[in-house]
This record gives C-alpha cells, structure tokens and sequence, in this order.
C-alpha cells in the first residue's frame, strides 16, 4: 500500500526538515511513501533545503519504491491551488495533507496501516480516515470521537467538535474532488471541500494521534481575520451553502454561528439575502440578527 503526502509550502525552509525526520521514523511500518512538495512561490532557499533531503535519502540507500520526494514549484497562488494541483500528481492509495509546519508521529503510518487493515473490506460510501491531531505539547487539540463513523459536517456542527483533526483520505475518491475557489482568491477554507464530500461519503473515526501541529505567526490559523477579509467570496459560498443543507440537529448556538458569518460575508460582498436560507428557524434567526449583523460587519 502506497501513502501520498501533500506539502504546500511558502517560505518555510526552515522547518520542513521536521516533517522530513517524521517521514524518515515511519518508514519501519511497510507503507510506501511518496512525498509531494508544491512550492508556491517561495523567496527562500525551499529549494535548496529539499535538494538537499533528496540527496539525504539517497545517502541513506532508501530504495526509491519505498520513500520518494517529488519537488513541484508555481508561481504564488494560494494554498489550495497548491493542494488541488498536488492531488493530480498523486499516486498513492491514501492521500494525507500536512502542513510544512506540522510532522507526523512516530508511530503514525502504523495507525493509519492498522486502521485500514482492519476496515478494508468495509470502504464502501467511506471517503476518508479521520485521526486525532496533536500540538507540540502532546495535548489533542480537540475532543474524541463519538461515534464509529461521520460526516465532517455532522462531527463540528452536531456532535459538538471545535478542534482540529488529521484526514487520510481514499485517493480514488478524494481525486474526484478539488477546492473552490471565488473570484481569484487564494484561499477557502478546507471544510467547504469536506461538506462536498459528505454528501456521499462517510469518515471512519479513529482515536489516536497521527500528526503534531505546531502554528507559526505567519500561517492561516494565525491570520484568520486577514483570511476573511482577503478571501469573502469563498467564505460567502461556504456559508451559504451549509444554510442550504438540512440542518435538523444542529445546535442553536451552530446556526448562530453560520448565520452571523452569512451574513458579514454576504456584507463584504454586497450579495446578503434571505432567499438563499433554506428552513423556518434559519430564516427566523437570519432576520433576527441581520442589522445587528450589518452594524458589526461595518466595523470589522
């Protein structure tokens, strides 16, 4: 079995060797691996740090059908472009993200071995594994599981998840899939790709740890407020489109929150209105907090 991981990276050349040790540690557990690296545009020596783990592996006599490091560069585009092109370039049975500033466990590609092994003959309808995510500390950081298998949507919008996860994706079905993107913005957020797939598919849960994230003052999650104001257009859809789904079972304090984001993104837009809400109680709520609604998004 062949694990593809996918590594968007901008100008962080001086961490990805981390993520490069943790590829090296889980070579033990009879998976292959190939490691993708998109550069987006770097200004730093990227580059020259991968030159130089690709000749490290060679030194280390790692037969090319066990660990491969594929080196791509483009133009500064975002992200997800950056992901959506590495997906096509793909050739493994799982694909996993991970962040030039996250690594995996020790014993992750164990974990991921173990928990496929022993639901290979029950994939049908399942579009990913989903894994506990760490951050340097050791903590989770977000709850466990509750049930054997979900949707991304239900996990954070009715089962009370707030934290981030790790995602091993089925390649045959995660390559049918990409980010969209509005308005030539570089960045959505994963979930709208995520909420795509759940339409179909399930996750299998599984809870144990399979990556260790530690954030940098210049990544997403730091910058969210940057985030929103640079991308509406994707947060606009986003949003919409959950207030499109049927909602039965989610939390009043979930629609509050879908709702408020409506609506501040369909004010950066200049596109806000209530024919898009789907069900009475949306409406009800989307109408209830629309000029307070306009009256933060004006100040933000």
């Amino acid at each position: 079995m062949k694990i593809s991981v996918l590594t968007p990276t901008y100008n962080r050349a001086n961490l990805i060797s981390k993520l490069y040790a943790s590829l090296i540690k889980n070579l033990q557990y009879g998976l292959s691996v190939e490691w993708l690296i998109m550069d987006d545009g770097s200004t730093d020596i990227t580059k020259e740090v991968v030159d130089k783990l690709i000749e490290d592996s060679k030194k280390q006599n790692i037969d090319k059908n066990i660990f491969e490091i594929k080196y791509f560069y483009q133009e500064n585009q975002g992200k997800m472009t950056a992901i959506n092109n590495l997906v096509e370039k793909a050739t493994g049975d799982l694909i996993v993200d991970c962040d030039s500033d996250d690594w995996f466990s020790n014993d992750a590609f164990k974990i991921i071995k173990e928990a496929y092994e022993e639901n290979k003959n029950n994939l049908e309808n399942v579009y990913a594994f989903c894994f506990l995510k760490n951050d340097s500390n050791g903590k989770n950081m977000g709850n466990n599981f509750k049930k054997d298998r979900t949707t991304m949507f239900d996990l954070y919008f009715k089962e009370g998840e707030n934290g981030e996860k790790a995602i091993v994706f089925l390649a045959d079905v995660r390559k049918k899939y990409k980010h969209k993107l509005e308005h030539n913005e570089k960045f959505v957020t994963e979930a709208r790709l995520y909420h795509e797939m759940d339409l179909k598919y399930k996750m299998i849960c599984v809870n144990e740890p399979i990556m260790i994230c530690e954030y940098q003052e210049g990544g997403y999650t730091k910058n969210i407020q940057k985030q929103f104001k640079e991308n509406p257009y994707g947060y606009y859809e986003y949003f919409k489109e959950i207030l499109n789904r049927d909602m039965s079972g989610v939390k009043l304090g979930k629609r509050i929150y879908a709702i408020k984001h409506y609506i501040l993104f369909g004010y950066l837009t200049n596109q806000c209105t209530g024919k898009n809400i789907k069900g009475c109680k949306n409406k009800i709520l989307y109408y209830l907090l629309y000029f307070p609604g306009i009256l933060k998004s004006k100040k933000f």
